[in-house]
Parts: structure tokens; C-alpha cells; sequence
């Protein structure tokens, strides 16, 4: 049976569940690549990426590179001489990185590739209205999320699921099944299944402004699926006109009310502590809300000390 000397690259706490099931699985580590530290809050002071904090907390080696190609991080990696490296939400890596370890190095997925390729996989199985999706293993290769797999395991969406919670299911059952892939390479038992692609692939690229804004023309259900799908990160926003103001808003946990009614989409409305929105065939009632400058809050405390005015809309 091969010893194996893994490398670990991730930087979010989705990586962390993955490098701790590792650790727990008695593989040796002989290092971990991770993101720089960067500026964060208002005293913009400098901030650890969760897997340097476990890394730490493990007395792990730890490298934090700001370029992945310089002759200096080559020499490390050849000092750490790994055999077989892990990739867990890290960044595209450089041909030579990839190709170094004798044994391959794969990564972990949030999808059942070739399906959901891309940087954000969870939040639009979800924005989709999917019923399932799940985690592959692949060995990287030249170009993003297309190499050959070697282990996937599908995972229900339940009806009402938000990303946050469908997050944590698949960070679970990924970390299990990067070390049974650890396993299989441990045992030289692996089978390499190239990613079929029929010109029909649904993806899943990097969220942005344009993509996470909520349509009120959709669907009810469709509607429905958008909010869920950036609950509670990044937020699904949109514009609110409440007299003669216009601001930018950010809903997160939504209900949904199929019902006949003639008001224009996007109509808000207050009814029994509740703020309902039209769309077609019903209503969106929102229960938890983010004004700008503010925390997010629940509905029916922002109606303590918020009025909508009789012609409040989003849009």
C-alpha cells in the first residue's frame, strides 16, 4: 500500500471539514497552501482564512503564497516533496503545481460534474429549483472542473432548503468522500471516468450584481428559488421605491402564497405584521429583510419603526 504525503489547498470553511477529516484519517500532511491574509472590517485589520486558523490550531506546515508561480514557492513545494495533493475551494492552479505530485492531484466539487462547472455550484442548484445535486472528486487538468472523476455521491435538496444549510450537508459528506478517494489512491484502486459533455451543461458561474438581483416578473416559484438560493450568502437584493426614496434592499428567508390577485408585480404590501410582495399568481411574504447601512432583520421588527407608504414597489 502506497504512503502517502498529501498537500492541502483551501482557504473557506468548506476546506476545513475536509483537511480535519484527513488529519482524522491518520494521512500525513505535509503542507497547507492557503489565501493570504487580507484586510477585512472597518479597521480593515488583517484576517486569517479559516483553513490557516485550523492549520494553525494543528501545527501544520503552512504556505500562503500571493503567486503561485515564482521560484521561491516552487523550491517550498519540492522541499514538501508531496506525493498526492487535495484541492478544496482554493483558486485555478498553475499547470506546474497540478502535475508536480507523483500520484495526481484532485479536487472536491459541490456538484454532479459535468453539471454545475463553476465558482458558486451550490447557490444555483438551488436558484435552478433542483432536487437534488451532490459532490464529485476529479483530477485536475488545463482547464476548470473538467477532469476525470473519480468518486461522486448524489444529495437530496429537500423542498425549502436554503443554500447556508445545503452548504453544510455537502461540506460533510465532501470531506468523506475526499478520504475514501484518498483511500483508493492509497490503494492504487482508482478508476478515472472522463466527464462527458453534451452542449447541455447547466453551470454555475461566479455570483455578481447583475445575476443575484430578484426578477419580479418570474414565476412565483421561480422567485421563490432565487432567494433561497443566496440565503444567507451573498443575499438576493433589489431596488425599493417607498415614497420618494429609492435604496438598494437585501431578503433572505421568504415565504410563498399561491393566490389570484390584480396588483402589479412587485407591489408591496403590510397585512397583520407581514410584508407581502405581489408576483404572478400570488405573493412572496418576506420574513427576514437588510436595509442599507443596517443588520438584516426580521420582518415584523423592521415594521416596529418602518412604514410603506400605500405605492411602495420592488423592483
Amino acid at each position: 500500500m502506497r504512503e502517502l504525503r498529501v498537500l492541502f489547498m483551501g482557504t473557506p470553511e468548506f476546506a476545513v471539514e475536509s483537511l480535519k477529516a484527513i488529519l482524522e484519517a491518520d494521512f500525513k500532511v505535509v503542507g497547507v497552501i492557503t489565501a493570504p491574509d487580507r484586510p477585512a472590517g472597518r479597521g480593515r485589520k488583517l484576517t486569517e482564512s479559516a483553513v490557516k486558523k485550523f492549520a494553525v490550531s494543528k501545527n501544520l506546515k503552512i504556505l500562503q503564497p500571493t503567486n503561485l508561480k515564482s521560484e521561491d514557492f516552487q523550491e517550498e513545494i519540492k522541499e514538501l516533496n508531496p506525493n498526492v495533493s487535495v484541492v478544496v475551494a482554493f483558486r485555478m492552479l498553475p499547470e506546474w503545481l497540478w502535475k508536480f505530485p507523483e500520484f495526481g492531484t484532485f479536487n472536491l466539487h459541490a456538484s454532479l460534474l459535468p453539471d454545475y462547472r463553476g465558482a458558486a455550484p451550490i447557490n444555483w442548484a438551488i436558484m435552478n429549483g433542483e432536487n437534488r445535486t451532490g459532490i464529485t472528486t476529479f483530477f485536475i487538468d488545463e482547464n476548470i472542473d473538467t477532469g476525470a472523476t473519480i468518486l461522486q455521491q448524489e444529495v437530496k435538496i429537500e423542498k425549502h432548503e436554503n443554500v447556508g444549510h445545503l452548504h453544510d450537508k455537502l461540506m460533510e459528506k465532501g470531506s468523506a468522500l475526499v478520504v475514501k478517494t484518498l483511500h483508493q489512491i492509497q490503494k492504487d484502486n482508482i478508476e478515472r471516468i472522463p466527464q462527458k459533455d453534451n452542449g447541455h451543461l447547466k453551470k454555475a458561474p461566479k455570483l455578481d450584481k447583475e445575476n443575484t438581483k430578484i426578477d419580479w416578473n418570474l414565476p412565483l416559484k421561480d422567485i421563490y428559488n432565487h432567494i433561497r438560493g443566496l440565503n444567507p450568502y451573498p443575499g438576493a437584493w433589489c431596488y425599493l421605491e417607498n415614497s420618494s426614496e429609492e435604496f438598494q434592499v437585501k431578503i433572505f428567508d421568504v415565504e410563498v402564497i399561491s393566490q389570484e390577485h390584480h396588483l402589479p408585480t412587485g407591489t408591496v404590501t403590510v397585512q397583520e405584521k407581514k410584508i407581502k410582495v405581489a408576483a404572478k399568481n400570488g405573493f412572496i411574504i418576506i420574513k427576514q429583510i437588510q436595509l442599507p447601512g443596517k443588520k438584516r432583520m426580521d420582518a415584523k421588527d423592521l415594521l416596529n419603526g418602518y412604514h410603506f407608504a400605500p405605492d411602495s414597489k420592488l423592483g
